[in-house]
């Protein structure tokens, strides 16, 4: 990699797949400046794992789909021994699965959603639709594929929650339409822009205000129905006061130096000065809460996870739930979802403490977790 406005930070080489993505993104109009992070790897037409900086035109596709995904990470009034039994451990899994269902809400279940977000226009009838038909019943639900609920205990033994969830059937939604807008806009099929300072533009940057709002506010939502199933289940409570909330799926306008920068981020958790952040291992390996650093060569960001070693496709090949279960082992979780977690496994992702390694100029680490009780959607 040679182009003079890429930085990298990686814990191991480039696969030339990844680095001709990145090579491809780096040359492309208006892009001032690319930053790798240490977890990236091969997503559609832009990898995760970067920030990318542009002067004036936006690039969807450096923002994905999940518009808003992020991390949310609290404290339980509890030890993390309330869950060494067995039997509590499978009621709290149980109770996950009512009170925050993978998918959508039941009439019982349904929270509701806030007037800001109900009451807010979206840029083109059509998605204003998909708001009332999908954004109502996914409110407040996890998704599936990376996103998790973990039980975790830190060096204390002290009991934390992390939360990962993103904006659903909304994100993908206002992604696709304005995609379509920027193929036609731009007369590209790969990396379509927009302008920032036309009409197209700005509809996309006020939907995507919106899509962060609401993942924000789900995982809000979300975490206000996990303090009740912890209430009933192991009798403690959420210490609000340590919560740490971050989306690392993103584009605002950010000022580095004497440049004003429309900043994408796609998997890049911001990282700024004093800014505190959340970065997941998998299910059976350490997670961490940082310090950002902000590095401005990253663009102030760093990674946002481990970042996968393997494909959803090949890790469901080469990784069975007789393993799975081995790699797990001291973790609980649902074991009858086992073959429909395999693309899940510890083993399809990078290892996160090298990962950690190769960004300490980005990240203080404050605090390690270690993984106790994880809950996925099939």
């Amino acid at each position: 990699m040679s182009e003079p406005n890429v930085a990298m930070w990686l814990a191991e080489p480039l696969p030339r797949s990844v680095a001709q993505s990145i090579e491809r993104l780096a040359t492309s109009e208006d892009v001032a400046k690319v930053a790798v992070m240490p977890d990236v790897h091969l997503s559609g037409e832009v990898c995760v794992g970067l920030a990318v900086a542009t002067s004036r035109l936006i690039y969807p596709a450096a923002v994905g789909g999940d518009i808003g995904c992020g991390m949310a990470a609290i404290a339980c009034d509890a030890s993390a021994s309330e869950l060494a039994d067995a039997a509590v451990a499978g009621r709290l899994l149980s109770e996950l699965g009512r009170s925050v269902p993978a998918m959508r809400h039941s009439r019982a279940t349904l929270p509701a959603l806030p007037e800001q977000l109900s009451q807010a226009s979206l840029s083109d009838p059509r998605l204003t639709k998909v708001v009332a038909r999908d954004g109502r019943v996914q409110f407040a639900t996890l998704g599936r594929g990376n996103h998790f609920l973990e039980f975790q205990a830190d060096q204390e033994d002290h009991l934390w929650i992390m939360l990962h969830s993103g904006s659903r059937a909304m994100g993908q939604a206002i992604t696709g339409h304005h995609v379509a807008v920027a193929e036609r806009q731009s007369q590209r099929r790969k990396l379509p822009w927009l302008d920032a300072d036309s009409a197209e533009g700005q509809a996309y940057l006020t939907d995507v205000e919106w899509a962060v709002a609401y993942a924000d506010a789900s995982r809000a939502s979300t975490l206000q129905a996990v303090e009740r199933v912890v209430a009933d289940v192991i009798g403690c409570g959420l210490a609000w006061d340590t919560l740490i909330h971050a989306h690392h799926n993103h584009v605002r306008r950010e000022r580095h130096g004497e440049h004003l920068w429309w900043v994408h981020r796609k998997g890049a958790l911001p990282a700024g000065a004093g800014v505190a952040g959340v970065i997941p291992g998998s299910m059976g390996t350490p997670s961490y809460h940082v310090t950002g650093r902000g590095c401005s060569a990253a663009l102030r960001s760093s990674s946002h996870g481990a970042g996968r070693a393997m494909s959803r496709g090949e890790a469901a090949k080469r990784v069975s739930p007789k393993q799975l279960a081995r790699e797990m082992r001291g973790v609980w979780f649902d074991k009858r979802l086992a073959a429909k977690l395999c693309d899940e496994a510890p083993s399809a992702y990078k290892d996160v403490q090298a990962v950690m390694r190769a960004q300490r100029e980005l990240t203080r680490i404050d605090r390690v977790l270690r993984p106790v009780l994880s809950y996925k959607g099939p």
